[in-house]
């Protein structure tokens, strides 16, 4: 065992001083928040029939055949491959 004394820190007193000013409160009183349904910025659903392609969803829905590409995007996690959709999935339609 060791004889020798230890510290006694027991009487240390701290103090901080500051030469920044005091802060105010925030003040949130003007704080304004929305919320925008997914809904309206998907563009709705669209049950696959016999006989659909992607263009032909694409024409009859966003009035451009060639915007299958968009349709395609927004169904990426249940579309591996735009030639290959069946009768009764359920698509995304982007916003027109």
């Amino acid at each position: 065992m060791s004889t020798e004394k230890k510290a006694d820190f027991s009487g240390v007193t701290a103090s901080v001083d500051s030469t920044a000013g005091k802060a105010s409160k925030a003040d949130f009183s003007g704080v304004t928040a929305s919320v925008d349904s997914t809904a309206e910025r998907v563009g709705g659903t669209y049950t696959v029939q016999k006989g659909d392609s992607l263009s032909k969803i694409a024409k009859q829905h966003l009035g451009d055949a060639n915007a299958w590409k968009k349709i395609f995007e927004a169904n990426r996690d249940v579309l591996d491959d735009p030639d290959k959709i069946f009768p009764g999935q359920t698509l995304k339609l982007p916003p027109q």
